[in-house]
C-alpha cells in the first residue's frame, strides 16, 4: 500500500499526535466525516501525491458509534467494532478539520473525499486546490499543523459548509 512507502518513512520522525478535547467537525449530515466510514480509509490503496484518492465507504445510519462528541457511521459492524477498540487511531486528525487550514492557524471543514493517511493517521483537506498546497510540503505542513493545533484545539468547531461539496447522509438501512 502506498501509505507505507517513502512518504510514510519520510514523516516517521514527526510527532503528529492529536489530543481529542476540541469539538469534532460535523456538517449538515449530522455525522462526523460526513457519514463516511473512517475505518474504510485504512483499507484503501492511496493514490500517489498529486492524484485523487479513492472514495471511502459511506457508513450506514444503523451502524454508528459516538466519540469526541460526534456520531460516526460505519459500513459494517466489524468496522464499528474496530473503531470502538481504538477510536483515536481511526478518527481524523484535528477533529475532522482541514489539515492545511490548521497549518495556517484556523479551523475550516475537512472534506471526507480529500484525504491522506500519513504514519497511520487520517488527514482531511477542504478543497482540491488546498490538497495541492498541503501535498507540496507535507512534512512542513504537518509541523505547522501540530504547532498551531495546540493553540486552536479548544476553539469551537467550524460551522461552515464544505465548499464544492454535496454532502449526503449515510445510507439508510
Amino acid at each position: 500500500m502506498f501509505h507505507k512507502t517513502l512518504l510514510g518513512l519520510t514523516l516517521a520522525t514527526l510527532s503528529a499526535t492529536a489530543v481529542w478535547a476540541g469539538d469534532q467537525y460535523i456538517d449538515e449530515t449530522g455525522y462526523a466525516v460526513s457519514g463516511y466510514d473512517v475505518v474504510s480509509y485504512f483499507g484503501l490503496d492511496q493514490a500517489p501525491v498529486g492524484q485523487a484518492q479513492p472514495e471511502p465507504e459511506k457508513g450506514l445510519a444503523t451502524i454508528t458509534a459516538d466519540y469526541n462528541g460526534a456520531t460516526f457511521a460505519f459500513a459494517s459492524e466489524a468496522n464499528r467494532d474496530a473503531f470502538l477498540a481504538d477510536p483515536a487511531h481511526f478518527a481524523p486528525q484535528y477533529d475532522g478539520h482541514c489539515a492545511y487550514g490548521v497549518a495556517q492557524g484556523g479551523k475550516v471543514p475537512g472534506n471526507p473525499t480529500l484525504w491522506r493517511i500519513i504514519d497511520e493517521k487520517l488527514y482531511l483537506n477542504i478543497t482540491k486546490n488546498v490538497v495541492g498546497f498541503w501535498e507540496a510540503d507535507i512534512p512542513g505542513n504537518l509541523q505547522a499543523s501540530e504547532k498551531n493545533w495546540v493553540g486552536i484545539e479548544a476553539d469551537t468547531a467550524s460551522t461552515s459548509t464544505i465548499p464544492q461539496w454535496s454532502s449526503q447522509a449515510p445510507l439508510l438501512k
